[in-house]
């Protein structure tokens, strides 16, 4: 039999209350606001109209949104697990014990705590035709002869925002992993250390089993922030160009700064939906892997 007491399950809901209140005035509240507004004819200087799915079904005929959708999975797909992978090699490295592993803390960070913003606008000049970093040393070793158009095709774009993306995230990826690196028994790794166990037997073996439900978390957050990614695109490369580099939010913010507002809000929810679905599917992976029903 429980041991909780009604006087003390009512204490439990008047603490937990004003962030129920929070969820549901800023998550809640939003969210369906934005769903209702999607079946909205709701065009800046025009009379509101209910057209209930004629946004969405207009949505799916868009060839513009299709290639936002495309370049949108397809950013995740290839940079999340990028980020993971790196992120638990830093991981690792800073959980051993080496000389200046602070200070090494925190220069990983440095990368995560630069705004988003801030960072797009430091790889634009990278990237610069004329005058960027990156021209510069592959014209010195001789890689190339003359400088790349980084940003002036979907493929080099693609990169380009790719690999900013990967530098500016990763720290993230790493700083949970870490956390989860510090949970692992010392008295395992010792054993497996005793057993002549050799570091990719212990990482296969002890490590990786018992970090899988932190890399689901890892992966659950960088994914959804992947899937919003907004301002790096926006500073970066416009969205371009032709649109190689426009992801789903980008998208959605130009019918909004255009004053169609129920189109707008028609792809907002077709982002909300998909961030919905690999969540799901990412915390039903998350509970398989550690045998929970």
């Amino acid at each position: 039999m429980s041991d909780i007491t009604d006087k003390e399950i009512k204490a439990a809901c008047v603490f937990i209350s004003p962030l129920i209140v929070l969820i549901f005035l800023f998550i809640l509240v939003p969210v369906l606001g934005t769903l209702l507004n999607s079946m909205f004819q709701d065009v800046a200087f025009l009379d509101k109209q209910f057209v209930f799915l004629r946004n969405f079904r207009q949505l799916f005929a868009d060839s513009g949104f299709r290639q936002a959708l495309k370049f949108t999975l397809l950013f995740v797909l290839v940079s999340v697990p990028i980020e993971i992978v790196l992120g638990m090699a830093f991981a690792m490295l800073m959980n051993t014990h080496i000389p200046l592993r602070g200070l090494l803390r925190a220069c990983v960070l440095i990368p995560w705590a630069i705004p988003a913003a801030v960072s797009g606008r430091i790889w634009e000049l990278i990237y610069n035709y004329s005058y960027g970093l990156a021209n510069f040393i592959f014209t010195e070793l001789g890689i190339t002869t003359e400088p790349v158009n980084w940003l002036g095709t979907s493929l080099g774009a693609f990169i380009a925002v790719v690999i900013a993306d990967v530098w500016k995230t990763t720290p993230f990826a790493a700083i949970i992993l870490l956390a989860g690196l510090q949970a692992i028994p010392v008295e395992l790794l010792n054993q497996a250390r005793v057993d002549r166990a050799n570091f990719l037997q212990v990482f296969y073996k002890v490590v990786l089993p018992l970090m899988k439900p932190i890399i689901i978390v890892a992966l659950l957050f960088r994914t959804i922030d992947g899937l919003r990614v907004f301002d790096l695109i926006y500073v970066l490369s416009g969205g371009g160009p032709g649109g190689a580099t426009t992801s789903i939010s980008h998208y959605a913010y130009k019918y909004f700064l255009g004053g169609d507002f129920g189109y707008g809000s028609a792809v907002s929810v077709i982002l909300f939906m998909i961030a919905f679905l690999l969540s799901v599917f990412y915390v039903k992976a998350g509970r398989f892997m550690t045998g929970q029903v």
